[in-house]
């Protein structure tokens, strides 16, 4: 039992520390998908939406205290006793988003490692026999080190989470797993290759014959049956390929400029996902950012979800020399935390994304 504890100590300890150290680099797309699981339709709890960033960061900041905690002994039967509740309130969020199909990533490693809902429930019953095992045996859980240095090292930990949220809220995240991270190429990542495999459907075909109903499934084909054909279900039993970036578009007046947009040798996007939600404080470094860049030869646009008569009262506001085109707006999300943030591209390859902080940084040379 002993060394099955400590066994189970390391594996708990460093997924919990790795798991929060990736969702501390970017607190904000936690937020984002904490939204979701507040949302009408999955746990109906609208009232803590606006509380999302400030429920992420807290959560993050304790998974990695609790990680650390565990790995280094201190207060080994209260650092237990949170895991197992932490756990239990996860693995039936993870459940309840699989079985009813809710939620179709939960977020636990953010956008580094993507799971399915399954699978998600999957990794938290693994780790809630592991943490079962650990309540079991705390008695094994020894300290590492004095009552007092361990103080010390949860007071480092915790005021080093704080410092590190700080930063990456007030700027982008150090490392940035998404798919429009500096270096790649949006054209690219939109293109679907001629042997991606196809996603596979089956249909359950329902005709009456001699008076009851008879259901027929196949993968595609009418099926041949003496009857009067009622209707069909789809179900999606395998999922076909899904390139990196699927939802990029640039829209404006019902036209799409995606592609030209994409060919530009000098361009700037100004991403404001949601005008009502913007941080407007950062719009008058996006003016002069932007005044630079067009100065400089820049073709600098607008993207945002927002409708026209939103962008164009900020437009008037902070007097910006540039027209917003419509895009989706988990995809601006998705791109960068930051509203407003900046992007600069050339010929569709992302070269700098800049926080609204750091505005003044964009290089247009």
């Amino acid at each position: 039992m002993k060394y099955t504890v400590h066994i189970s100590r390391f594996i708990v300890g460093v997924l919990f520390v790795i798991s929060g150290g990736i969702k501390i680099n970017d607190p904000m797309g936690f937020s984002f998908k904490l939204e979701e699981y507040f949302g009408a339709d999955v746990l109906n709890l609208p009232f803590l939406a606006p509380y999302a960033l400030g429920i992420a960061v807290f959560l993050v900041v304790v998974e990695v205290l609790l990680g650390v905690m565990l790995l280094v002994g201190y207060k080994p039967k209260f650092t237990v006793w949170s895991l197992l509740l932490m756990i239990v309130f996860f693995t039936f969020l993870t459940f309840y988003s699989a079985y009813f199909n809710k939620v179709t990533d939960c977020g636990c490693f953010g956008d580094a490692i993507k799971l399915t809902p399954w699978e998600s429930f999957g990794k938290d019953m693994v780790l809630l026999l592991l943490i079962l095992l650990l309540f079991a045996g705390r008695r094994y859980i020894t300290p590492l080190m004095s009552e007092r240095t361990g103080m010390f090292v949860m007071a480092a930990a915790l005021l080093g989470c704080v410092f590190f949220a700080h930063h990456v809220l007030n700027h982008l995240p150090v490392i940035d797993f998404r798919p429009y991270k500096v270096g790649a190429n949006i054209t690219k990542g939109m293109i679907v290759p001629e042997d991606a495999p196809k996603p596979l459907y089956e249909y359950s075909w329902k005709f009456e014959t001699d008076g009851e109903e008879k259901i027929v499934k196949t993968e595609g084909d009418y099926p041949e049956v003496d009857g009067d054909f009622i209707g069909v279900d789809t179900r999606e039993i395998r999922e076909g390929y899904v390139p990196p970036i699927h939802d990029f578009t640039i829209e404006k007046d019902g036209e799409d400029h995606t592609v030209e947009m994409l060919e530009e040798d000098k361009l700037v996007m100004v991403i404001a996902y949601n005008m009502g939600k913007s941080d407007e404080e950062g719009f008058p470094a996006v003016k002069e950012a932007t005044d630079r860049a067009i100065a400089a030869g820049y073709k600098v646009i607008g993207m945002s979800a927002s409708g026209e008569a939103r962008t164009t009262a900020v437009r008037e506001k902070y007097d910006l020399d540039f027209d917003f085109y419509f895009t989706d707006e988990t995809t601006l999300k998705t791109i960068i935390r930051s509203n407003p943030g900046m992007v600069r591209l050339h010929r569709g390859t992302v070269v700098q994304k800049l926080h609204y902080n750091d505005a003044g940084e964009l290089e247009t040379d």
